[in-house]
């Protein structure tokens, strides 16, 4: 059944708080939507900003100016440069951590011990990229890291056996070892200028050497 056009604005007419009520509310959800919008955005921006730069290495103004947006609406979201900071970090952890779990160990040393990740560390491993800078900022940034290399090293465990495990407790000293040596080779080699062939040494020898120790023991001919 069509409705006139007449019978709308009738209904417009005599009841005008409601129709201004509604659109109070939609505005209002769309503001927010928007917001939360900006904020994620934001966010995302500091993430690949700070890797690339480091914490120190980029002020506030040219975040905004990064993510498109003026430096006065920055404490509309954040009350200060290291509340990003953590949560960039949480972030771009976060993201790396789901990318890892069930990653053959092999894959991921390849990709983490590549040219391709040493040269882009915005797009790269956060704790590679940030963790010197982590260690001289608040708690609260190293407590985002530390919980974040946690998420890591449960990511890269064999995930079938049990904490009391004996066997547990090896797997686990195992995956802390070859993530700390991966992240210490990665970032010797990135101290080195990209096209030094110190660089791609250091990843070549760190590569082969970790890869050689994920293979199975040869079982002794005693014959």
């Amino acid at each position: 059944m069509m409705v006139s056009i007449n019978a709308i604005f009738t209904s417009w007419r005599t009841q005008p708080g409601k129709i201004s009520q509604a659109r109070e509310a939609t505005y209002m959800r769309v503001t927010k939507a928007q917001a939360q919008a900006n904020r994620a955005h934001i966010v995302e921006t500091a993430s690949v900003q700070f890797r690339e730069r480091g914490f120190d290495g980029v002020g506030v103004a040219d975040l905004m100016a990064a993510a498109g947006f003026t430096h006065g609406g920055f404490y509309k979201h954040f009350g200060s440069k290291s509340d990003l900071m953590a949560e960039s970090a949480a972030c771009s952890i976060s993201q790396a951590v789901e990318q890892s779990k069930d990653v053959d160990p092999a894959r991921f040393i390849e990709y983490y011990l590549s040219r391709e990740h040493r040269d882009n560390p915005g797009t790269g491993c956060t704790m590679a990229a940030l963790s010197g800078d982590a260690a001289r900022q608040s708690d609260d940034v190293k407590a985002t890291f530390a919980d974040g290399i946690e998420s890591m090293i449960a990511a890269l465990a064999p995930a079938n056996t049990s904490p009391d495990d004996a066997q547990w407790k090896q797997a686990r000293a195992n995956t802390i070892d070859r993530f700390a040596h991966a992240l210490g080779a990665l970032l010797l080699s990135r101290s080195c200028p990209n096209d030094s062939p110190l660089a791609d040494e250091i990843l070549d020898v760190c590569r082969a050497n970790m890869l050689a120790q994920l293979q199975p023991l040869r079982p002794i001919d005693c014959s």
